[in-house]
């Protein structure tokens, strides 16, 4: 078995494609695997750190926003889309693949496009709940297009198939204990918030949860681990010192980066975040309520649209960015603590929509693809 996988540029895009490499060697240890990237993204560093070769193709993302310098940078960027479907097309020749798999990012078009010409099975999965631009374009191409949340399935084409599959999960999330996971936190019996703004951080989440967490502190009746992402910590640190809070690792915990989330979601009353494709699947898999602030910054608006689809089954509360204040943070977030029935509730409905099995259903759609190929060949 020969796969081509594609996708890149955030790590929403890379991590299911490497998940989805680890299953199918999992099951088939003798298949051979190539990614294509884009050249210079962040796939080009990740792919190879997992064990993986790596190709790139010269491509750059077309300007939404109209502007006299967009204007320029669309003509390069058409330009750049033709040349990439030739870079693919010999990369394809070469490496000769049985199937291609495109988990989204514009690196997927050219070189999905070139292997449907070349009459190579596709399959493209889509990890929000609001397909991306790509996913559209390539889903009538596609032997299947795999989603992660049922909700996608009106934005979709008429006519192609569509299996719902879920995101691939980092282990931990379908076990994670909540009471064990507190006593390896060291937490105690009062509600716990987990709350971050991803990998990055997010200014405007620090400096608002900086103010809820000092007001939590004076309370006494909440603990708090939040996550500034990069670039935000030693400011969150001065804005809690400010406000008289003590850092020494108490009920208030900062830290830069959450690197074990399973086991702070297991442990957390209540999760405040921004909806990125993994956090979706996420929240549902622990069974967390949450509040979620889709950060307004990213293609399609499509964190908005995966908060919604939670929102929508009861699970979560959605604050848009435009309305985020330190006060309308504490008012969503002091209503849901202190009614615990609620936040039961809107636990179980998030765990009602999870598909903890998404590796497997994804496995399954590359075989049965596979196996309708060899039979029509």
């Amino acid at each position: 078995m020969r796969v081509l996988m594609t996708g890149g540029g955030t790590a929403g895009h890379i991590n299911p494609a490497l998940a989805i490499a680890g299953k199918i060697k999992q099951a088939h240890p003798q298949a051979e695997i190539l990614f294509v990237g884009a050249k210079g993204r962040m796939e080009t560093q990740l792919v190879p750190q997992a064990g993986y070769p790596i190709k790139t193709v010269d491509v750059r993302g077309f300007q939404r926003r109209l502007s006299l310098k967009n204007v320029g940078r669309n003509l390069s960027a058409a330009v750049h889309a033709v040349t990439a479907e030739v870079e693919a097309g010999r990369i394809i020749r070469d490496f000769s693949p049985d199937i291609a798999i495109g988990t989204g990012g514009y690196v997927c078009g050219p070189v999905l496009r070139k292997a449907a010409k070349r009459g190579i099975p596709v399959l493209v999965h889509e990890s929000n709940a609001f397909p991306g631009v790509t996913v559209k374009l390539l889903a009538k191409d596609a032997a299947a297009v795999m989603i992660a949340d049922e909700a996608a399935k009106k934005y979709l084409p008429e006519g192609c198939r569509v299996v719902v599959t879920g995101n691939p999960l980092r282990p931990g999330f379908a076990d994670a204990d909540r009471e064990r996971a507190r006593r390896e936190l060291g937490m105690d019996s009062r509600p716990l918030v987990l709350s971050f703004g991803g990998s990055l951080g997010a200014d405007r989440i620090n400096a608002a949860m900086a103010s809820v967490m000092a007001r939590s502190f004076r309370d006494g009746g909440i603990q708090h681990i939040h996550g500034t992402g990069r670039g935000g910590y030693e400011r969150t640190l001065e804005l809690l010192r400010q406000e008289g809070v003590p850092l020494d690792g108490g009920v208030i915990r900062v830290r830069e980066y959450i690197d074990d989330m399973s086991r702070c979601m297991a442990a957390a009353d209540l999760v405040i975040s921004r909806c990125g494709a993994m956090t979706l699947s996420e929240l549902p898999a622990a069974g967390k309520p949450s509040i979620l602030i889709p950060s307004p910054n990213v293609a399609e608006n499509h964190q908005y649209h995966n908060a919604m689809a939670l929102v929508h089954r009861g699970a979560a509360v959605c604050l848009e960015e435009k309305d985020l204040t330190p006060d309308s943070l504490w008012e969503a977030l002091y209503s849901l603590i202190k009614d615990p029935e609620r936040l039961r509730r809107m636990g179980e409905n998030a765990r009602k929509s999870a598909i903890l099995d998404a590796d497997e259903r994804i496995l399954r759609v590359v075989e049965q693809t596979l196996q309708k190929s060899s039979r029509q060949n």
